[in-house]
């Protein structure tokens, strides 16, 4: 799971993988996850990390159940990932 953190009006967490093939697979599917919740994250990756921050931009940058509830499905996704 996710060691997510609250802090400057951001959920953030980072995802480490076994390769950058994973850590793109993974973004993938939580592309496709928060475009359903029409709910998008700031992230990055390098090889096989990926930094998460979430945060609600419509309700004046801060965290929100948006954020809480797309973290959790973050976290749902990356447990396919664990090695």
């Amino acid at each position: 799971m996710g060691n997510w953190k609250e802090e400057n009006n951001n959920l953030s967490a980072q995802f480490i993988f076994k390769d950058f093939t994973q850590a793109w697979a993974f973004m993938s599917e939580v592309a496709i996850s928060a475009e359903k919740m029409n709910h998008h994250p700031n992230w990055s990756n390098v090889y096989n990390k990926v930094d998460i921050q979430l945060t609600t931009h419509d309700k004046g940058n801060v965290i929100t159940d948006k954020d809480r509830d797309l973290s959790k499905k973050i976290d749902e996704l990356f447990m396919r990932y664990k090695v």
